[in-house]
């Protein structure tokens, strides 16, 4: 497995990450606590270093199922979590509301650290920008923590490029995460130029699109009223037949280099910049292999001109998130 470090820190992960939040959050879980294990050891014996947890993901379940499951790997392995929610008071999965108050912060940053049974945080992310709460004071908390021990990078997760910069001005930003693929290029705009003047690596979520980048989803696809796709505007049949467009180039491009739209997907993200890890999620065994696959497929500059020449003429149809969610985003 390739390495690449993250922006200007020396933070250095695998050229692909893991994201977890699934094996414990959303729409039902595949197969038992111990499959999912299972697969986090598969990751780590195949050269993943860097794997994606929340507070939120269960809540809570999803870290100590990291914590439970890379135990062994302690000290060889990089694992990101996040903080910024206020959780329903019941413990039943959801939120009330953002919170990024520092002594929220604090007290996350101590339950984190039991529940991934670590001695620091390696990677803590704001999950969403609280606007009630001033970047700055953020940003700060997590200095106090770093400066403590307890946090060793500050991440952002979905926060707009005027944010990153008042952050990185009082806690270097070691990391951006935020939603970016072939089907949403946004952060091309402002954030990834951020990123590159300031030294911020930046952690694609979603890279394949939801799924939908795979070419294993059409506009004769349904899904469960458990699935955050059955509200998103993006997978509704007459969008998904519209985008169908991308995973037939996508497709076209694999039949070219042997490889499976989803890897092309990944190659191209890889492709844009050295500092970029896309974090796709598995939660089987061959999802993950073929993911991690995209790491020998060579895209060269004539192909990523062709690829760039053809998404130019296709328009995504659909918004990617319900409203209540796009408005948590590029604050």
């Amino acid at each position: 497995m390739q390495k690449r470090i993250l922006g200007n820190s020396n933070l250095e992960v695998s050229a692909l990450g893991l994201g977890c939040m699934k094996m414990s959050f959303g729409d039902s879980p595949v197969g038992t606590k111990q499959d999912m294990i299972d697969v986090l050891h598969a990751a780590v014996d195949r050269g993943v270093t860097f794997f994606d947890t929340a507070e939120v993901y269960g809540p809570f379940t999803n870290e100590e199922l990291l914590g439970e499951g890379l135990a062994p790997y302690r000290g060889q392995v990089v694992i990101a979590t996040k903080f910024g929610f206020n959780l329903n008071p019941d413990g039943s999965p959801g939120w009330t509301g953002l919170n990024s108050r520092p002594e929220r912060i604090r007290q996350v940053a101590e339950e984190s650290l039991r529940r991934l049974n670590v001695e620091a945080i390696d990677l803590f992310y704001q999950h969403r920008v609280d606007p009630d709460v001033p970047i700055e004071d953020v940003a700060g908390a997590v200095k106090e923590l770093i400066a403590a021990g307890k946090v060793k990078h500050f991440g952002l997760s979905e926060a707009s490029a005027a944010t990153i910069r008042r952050a990185h001005a009082v806690q270097p930003v070691t990391a951006v995460q935020s939603e970016y693929s072939m089907w949403w290029r946004n952060p091309e705009e402002d954030v990834l130029p951020t990123c590159r003047e300031l030294g911020i690596g930046f952690v694609p979520f979603s890279p394949l699109g939801k799924g939908f980048l795979t070419g294993k989803i059409d506009a004769n696809t349904t899904f469960d009223s458990s699935d955050i796709r059955s509200r998103i505007p993006r997978f509704a049949p007459e969008a998904m037949q519209a985008n169908q467009a991308v995973v037939d180039l996508l497709t076209a491009i694999g039949a070219q280099k042997g490889a499976t739209p989803a890897q092309i997907a990944l190659a191209w993200l890889l492709a844009q910049q050295p500092w970029i890890v896309p974090i796709p999620g598995s939660r089987k065994l061959e999802r993950l292999e073929e993911n991690l696959g995209a790491v020998n497929v060579e895209l060269t500059a004539d192909d990523l001109a062709q690829i760039e020449s053809a998404l130019a003429k296709l328009t995504i149809e659909g918004d990617r998130y319900p409203a209540a969610l796009q408005q948590m985003t590029n604050r």
